[in-house]
């Protein structure tokens, strides 16, 4: 039987399996810059959002997932470590996301300068009149 939070992953996964494609697709077979970069961002926040996927963890035991905040040392307990390490949210994928939004945000305003540059010199940001005018 399939509960209610594996059918949300799954239909989760799914559209973004989905978006994924139509992001490559607007990378390679659209011939206009703005547009191509338009489905780089979308391309970089789908990667964001599976990278985020992979650190959530699914309830253990009825035990709700939990920020990485340990705050409950006992040391007559050794269960209870072991239990937060299970239902943790893992915050490596958080960090690496973090890291990757500013890089991505970097890369998407350098590629809007070189469109900007494109169209001051070519009056076109059309990847077809470019290299048909560039000779």
């Amino acid at each position: 039987m399939i509960t209610l939070s594996e059918y949300f992953m799954t239909i989760l996964i799914t559209c973004m399996i989905v978006n994924l494609g139509l992001a490559l697709y607007g990378v390679f077979f659209k011939p206009n810059l703005i547009k191509k970069i338009i489905a780089l961002t979308i391309l970089g926040d789908t990667a964001n959002t599976f990278a985020l996927i992979i650190g959530y963890r699914m309830w253990v035991a009825g035990v709700p997932s939990r920020p990485p905040v340990f705050t409950e040392w006992r040391s007559n307990n050794p269960l209870l470590l072991f239990v937060f390490t299970k239902t943790a949210v893992d915050p490596l994928p958080q960090a690496l996301v973090l890291t990757a939004i500013v890089i991505g945000l970097a890369v998407t305003l350098f590629l809007v300068f070189l469109t900007l540059q494109a169209w001051k010199i070519y009056r076109s940001v059309d990847m077809r009149d470019i290299r048909r005018l560039k000779g």
